[in-house]
């Protein structure tokens, strides 16, 4: 199978992840030339782009999978400021018809983001970042104190700034509309809208109305999702792509660790939890059920970090099933907020017990949204290849490759980096009197050779075991690490790596 992705940025989570990902299912993801994706606050070159996309043999690619926000605007961060007129956004967009008008039987699948209530945070609006934040969130009431407190805010948020942020959210209103649309003409086969960081409240709540309104009106509910999240919803698309290719729907069952973090709403979220996997669970083509004997694949959602001795007793409760041959995918979600990753407590079990390697997925970086939805479609993928496309040594070598290192990638970026190695880097920066965020080259580099050489003894660590277990019985395959890990930070800041290493499988 052969797809091709045009990525929501340069982030790994945009790239990465969906190409390897990827090669779990046997897939080739072929994506436009870096140099075209961006960096950071630098939009990519979505005319360039859309050239590229011209270009293709598309009669040659059994799937597409793209952000809208990418060929509107140059990406994420670039949808949040009025730098493309609505007008410009729109004819970037109209590709997506001449894509279906040269390859009819192509599938479609677009992501576009619903703009989420912050501003990207750099130097220049530190000083009332937080402030507008608190002004997206409330200047949609009509209370009194509200009111009050939003003509406050106001005054104290530079004018130019507020208005290009509402020109923005009225401009990517516009191309969500446009995207709807599309879908109803047929270009488009399935479309997420995902709501980018937000809260229960808040300026968004409007938009997310008249899209609902929309797809409704235009009736094609069945073929449009809105749910929480952004960064991995070409994760969720490719599974989709994957599925609906195979004619695969897989059965899974979700496993709370309690009914209370369930029918709760996680940071940066606007709906309970349960909800969220609910929503991913449908947009990557699988079929959600309650018997567990009806189930394909096992989904453990653990948010209970804040609660004693919980951490124990569900690994306890996955290791069960894991001894018992069943496919498990695990899920460690933040309930509360730090972003950080994966919790101590929980993973280090994980770790201690070598369930691990025996996992059809985990993941546990930044909001639930991004957690499930990478974790999700590695465990769907997973399961429709170990079940269906295993046939031959050398697929089977590939396919285990892949699985091990996107396991493995998940355990040094989830929890080595995000929960040990960012701390402790951060401590480092201050010392050395550095800003928490953004760096310039230099910094960043020196930066990058600190956390490094702690990423390579937790590597060097955490492989010696993970590689020790025997990754499937049916195929009798074992892999190992060939060379030494590779890390930067892409966007000179220590929110996100770039981690990288080679992974080599052979029969036994």
């Amino acid at each position: 199978m052969k797809i091709l992705l045009v990525p929501l940025d340069d982030r790994p989570s945009s790239w990465q992840f969906p190409q390897k990902m990827g090669e779990i299912g046997d897939v080739d993801v072929v994506l436009p030339p870096r140099a075209l994706w961006g960096r950071f606050m630098e939009p990519g070159q979505s005319d360039r782009i859309v050239s590229w996309i011209r270009s293709q043999d598309l009669s040659t690619y059994d799937a597409a999978i793209v952000a809208v926000d990418m060929l509107a605007y140059g990406g994420l961060v670039g949808s949040r400021t009025y730098q493309v007129s609505s007008s410009a956004a729109l004819r970037r967009i109209r590709v997506l018809e001449e894509m279906r008008s040269k390859a009819p039987g192509l599938k479609i699948y677009a992501q576009n983001v619903i703009m989420r209530l912050a501003l990207t945070y750099d130097r220049e609006n530190a000083a009332y970042y937080s402030k507008f934040s608190e002004w997206a969130k409330i200047s949609a009431s009509t209370d009194a104190a509200s009111r009050q407190r939003t003509a406050e805010f106001e005054k104290e948020i530079p004018g130019h700034i507020l208005k290009n942020y509402l020109r923005a959210r009225k401009r990517n209103l516009q191309s969500n509309l446009a995207a709807i649309r599309l879908v109803k003409k047929g270009v488009v086969d399935f479309l997420i809208l995902s709501q980018d960081d937000a809260s229960p409240v808040g300026i968004h709540v409007a938009d997310r109305e008249k899209l609902k309104q929309a797809i409704k009106e235009l009736g094609v509910t069945s073929k449009v999702a809105i749910q929480p999240g952004a960064d991995e919803v070409s994760m969720l698309l490719l599974a989709r792509a994957l599925n609906t290719f195979h004619h695969q729907r897989t059965a899974v069952k979700a496993i709370y660790c309690s009914e209370e973090k369930a029918n709760t709403v996680m940071p940066y979220e606007d709906v309970p939890l349960r909800e969220t996997v609910s929503h991913h669970l449908a947009a990557a083509g699988a079929s959600e059920v309650q018997d567990e004997e009806e189930a394909d694949l096992l989904f453990f959602v653990f948010a209970s970090r804040d609660v004693a001795g919980r951490a124990e007793t569900f690994v306890e409760e996955i290791a069960r099933y894991v001894e018992q041959g069943k496919r498990v995918a695990v899920a460690d979600v933040d309930p509360i907020g730090n972003i950080q990753g994966g919790d101590e407590t929980f993973t280090s079990l994980l770790i201690r017990e070598g369930l691990m390697p025996r996992l059809s997925g985990y993941a546990s970086w930044n909001t639930a949204g991004n957690t499930i939805g990478t974790v999700l479609p590695q465990g769907l993928i997973f399961t429709l290849t170990d079940s269906r496309l295993m046939t031959d040594p050398a697929t089977s070598r590939k396919v285990m490759a892949a699985h091990r290192w996107f396991t493995l990638h998940r355990v040094m970026d989830d929890y080595y980096y995000h929960n040990l190695v960012r701390k402790k880097t951060q401590g480092y920066m201050k010392a050395e009197g550095l800003g928490s965020l953004i760096m310039d080259e230099e910094q960043a580099r020196g930066v990058e050779q600190y956390a490094r050489t702690l990423m390579h003894d937790f590597f060097d660590g955490f492989t010696e075991t993970f590689f020790r277990d025997v990754a499937t019985e049916k195929q009798q395959i074992h892999c190992k690490c060939i060379g030494d890990i590779r890390f930067s930070l892409p966007w000179n800041r220590t929110f996100e790596a770039e981690i990288d290493f080679d992974i080599e499988c052979a029969l036994n």
